[in-house]
C-alpha cells in the first residue's frame, strides 16, 4: 500500500503512468508520429522526458539530434494518436485505490503534462471523473515539469499551502518539480 502521510492536507496526482496504465498507449503514439516523420522513435529520449508537453519534449529534440521538427504539428498529431487509443487505458490499482480511499476525505488533483482532453478522456476511461476538485494540464498557462509551477498552481485552486500537499508521480521531471514546489514527492514506480 502506497503510505499518505498524517499531516497531509491534498492529494495531488500525475495522470499517464501514475493514475492510468496509459504509457504504452502514448509510446505507440510518439513512435508512429516519429515515423510519420522518418525519423526512429528515441525510445530512451521519450522515457527521459516523460511528464513533459510534447512541444517541450519535440524541442529538446531538435537541440539534441540538431533536427528541425515543427514542434506544434507534430504535438498535435501525436496527442490525436494518443486519444484514438486512451479508451483502453487501465487504472493503475495501487494509486487508484488512495483515490477511492481519500474521496471526500482530502482535496485532490491531477496536474499532468498532457493536453486536458487527453487527460480527462483518461480519468473518464479509468472511472475517476468525479474524484479531482482541479486538473491542471499542458493546456493552463504554466511552465512544465520539471518546474514546480503545475504543482504551485494546483495547490493554489486547492487551496492548500504546498508544505500539505503529497504529489504522486511516475516521472523523474515530475518528481523533482514536487520537490521544488516543496511538497511531499512520493515515487510511485516501486508500487507498480
Amino acid at each position: 500500500m502506497i503510505p499518505v502521510l498524517p499531516e497531509i492536507k491534498a492529494l495531488i496526482f500525475d495522470c499517464d503512468g501514475t493514475l492510468a496504465d496509459s504509457m504504452p498507449i502514448h509510446i505507440e503514439a510518439w513512435c508512429r508520429t516519429f515515423d510519420a516523420t522518418g525519423l526512429e522513435c528515441p525510445l530512451d529520449f521519450i522515457e527521459k522526458h516523460k511528464g513533459m508537453p510534447v512541444e517541450k519534449i519535440i524541442h529538446i529534440y531538435n537541440r539534441q539530434y540538431n533536427t528541425q521538427i515543427d514542434a506544434d504539428k507534430f504535438a498535435r498529431e501525436k496527442n490525436r494518436r494518443a486519444r484514438e487509443g486512451l479508451n483502453q487505458a487501465l487504472p493503475i490499482e495501487p494509486v487508484v485505490d488512495i483515490v477511492i480511499r481519500y474521496k471526500g476525505e482530502l482535496p485532490m488533483a491531477v496536474a499532468s503534462g498532457g493536453t486536458r482532453d487527453n487527460v480527462v478522456l483518461t480519468i473518464k476511461t479509468i472511472g475517476l471523473e468525479d474524484c479531482f476538485d482541479t486538473i491542471v494540464t499542458s493546456d493552463d498557462n504554466v511552465n512544465p515539469k520539471p518546474s514546480p509551477d503545475i504543482f504551485l498552481e494546483t495547490a493554489r485552486r486547492l487551496d492548500v499551502e504546498p508544505r500539505y500537499c503529497q504529489v504522486f508521480e511516475d516521472g523523474d521531471a515530475g518528481l523533482i518539480a514536487a520537490i521544488k514546489a516543496g511538497m511531499t514527492a512520493t515515487d510511485v514506480r516501486p508500487f507498480i
